[in-house]
């Protein structure tokens, strides 16, 4: 098992700046290359506050305004247009940065990629369910339409 600080949110581990212990592999592996984490040390332990406090800085600026943000989600559905078959099919899957692109459209405020959750690749037309964490207490689930171009 290893120690690391995690430097983004890793769905399933953690948020920015937690400590955790994983499995060596998917640590040296995985986390580490990628720049999920960072290894767990006595010095390091020392940067959990600065990555404690640019979380907080890039998360909405409090609840009320995630409230907000949630509400115009889930008022309105986003729309994504992409290349499509004459049956309907997509040319690849819609990626999580076009979906961050429509519902900034619709919100009218900046959405993280890394803040959308995808239950399974968008890999055809008509309406899709994705989950936005907003803030560590809010959970917008908002509607993306995909049409062909």
């Amino acid at each position: 098992m290893a120690k690391i600080i995690l430097t983004q949110e890793v769905t399933g581990l953690g948020s920015a700046g937690d400590v955790v212990e994983v499995r060596g592999g998917y640590a040296r592996n995985f986390l580490l290359p990628q720049g999920f984490a960072i290894a767990w040390t006595r010095g390091a332990e020392k940067t959990v506050e600065s990555i404690k406090a640019a979380r907080t800085a890039r998360a909405a600026r409090d609840l009320g305004h995630a409230e907000e943000i949630k509400g115009k989600l889930e008022g309105s559905a986003a729309t994504v247009k992409v290349k499509a078959g004459a049956e309907g099919r997509l040319f690849g899957a819609v990626t999580v940065a076009e979906i961050a692109t429509a519902l900034e459209a619709v919100a009218g405020e900046a959405i993280d990629k890394r803040t959308i959750a995808v239950k399974t690749a968008v890999k055809s037309l008509g309406a899709h369910t994705v989950t936005v964490k907003l803030h560590d207490d809010v959970l917008a689930t908002a509607t993306v339409n995909v049409v062909a171009a």
